[in-house]
Formats: C-alpha cells, sequence, structure tokens
C-alpha cells in the first residue's frame, strides 16, 4: 500500500477554533489520540521548522491492552515538526517514527487543509503510508477514532 490516506470532515465551526486545535497545547491535548488515549504535550512551537513532543498516552483498558498486544509501551513520547505552516490554511506535522519494534527509525508526515465555507469549515487531512499496509491501516483507524472526538464536539 503506497497510497495515501483522505480523511475529509465538516464542522460547523469557527476556522480559528479548528486550527487552534492544531497549533495550541489545550487545543492539541483536548483531542489528540485515538479513543481511549490522551496526550501531554511538553512542547509546541506553531511555525514552520517547529517542534512538537508530547507523550501518547493509553488510558482505556481496550487501548492499553491493543498497545501491549503490539509490543508497544502504555504511555510513549513522540517527537515531530510542523513541516509546513500556511496560518488558517494548510499545515503539515512530520512525526518521528522511532517506536515501532524491530522497524528502523523514518518520517511520517500528515498535512491537514483547512477549507472555510459559511458556518463551516472543511478539514482534509492527508496520512502518508507508512512503512507496510498493516501499520498503515492501523495510522487511518487510529486518525479516524481521534475524528470522532471533533464529531461530538462539533456534532
Amino acid at each position: 500500500m503506497n497510497e495515501k490516506i483522505v480523511i475529509e470532515r465538516t464542522y460547523q465551526a469557527k476556522l480559528q477554533e479548528l486550527w487552534d486545535l492544531w497549533t495550541t497545547k489545550a487545543g492539541f491535548e483536548s483531542w489528540w489520540g485515538p479513543e481511549g488515549c490522551r496526550v501531554e504535550v511538553h512542547e509546541l512551537e506553531a511555525r514552520k521548522g517547529g517542534t512538537i513532543q508530547y507523550d501518547m498516552i493509553a488510558d482505556a483498558p481496550e487501548q492499553i491492552e491493543g498497545t501491549k498486544k503490539l509490543g508497544l509501551p502504555i504511555s510513549n513520547r513522540t517527537r515531530g515538526r510542523f513541516s509546513e505552516f500556511n496560518p488558517h490554511t494548510r499545515l503539515a506535522l512530520t512525526h518521528v517514527m522511532d517506536f515501532i519494534p524491530g522497524v528502523a527509525s523514518y518520517e511520517s508526515t500528515m498535512a491537514v487543509d483547512f477549507i472555510p465555507a459559511g458556518d463551516r469549515v472543511r478539514m482534509v487531512v492527508t496520512i502518508q503510508p507508512m512503512h507496510d499496509e498493516d501499520w498503515t491501516k492501523l495510522a487511518a483507524m487510529g486518525f479516524t477514532s481521534q475524528l470522532t472526538k471533533l464529531d461530538k464536539r462539533f456534532g
């Protein structure tokens, strides 16, 4: 699987609200991570080349179990950078994937476009494929799960 994954959502929200969810500590911590996980942000420099560093923490029983089955720790330090940063239009996060057992470290980029239309904003997220098809599917499932937090918020 070498194809990028594209996930779209349209929310009845202000553009600034959605932008802040990606670019502020409080916003990022409020929704990042699949259901059953939370994050604690240690560093977030919202600018091109700015760093992001956070702990992804499995805190629901089913997530803890799934994480252990993958051979991953329950809490994992994640780091990356804002590789693109066009305020209120587009940003890209490039994460260092250095926590997968038996896999050499590599980078993975997720870009998001913000397209306002009246009282709604369409968010188009494009995720690069990971090192193999199974992990790419897991990444897509995880991000889709993560978006349910925003689906509930902006219903």
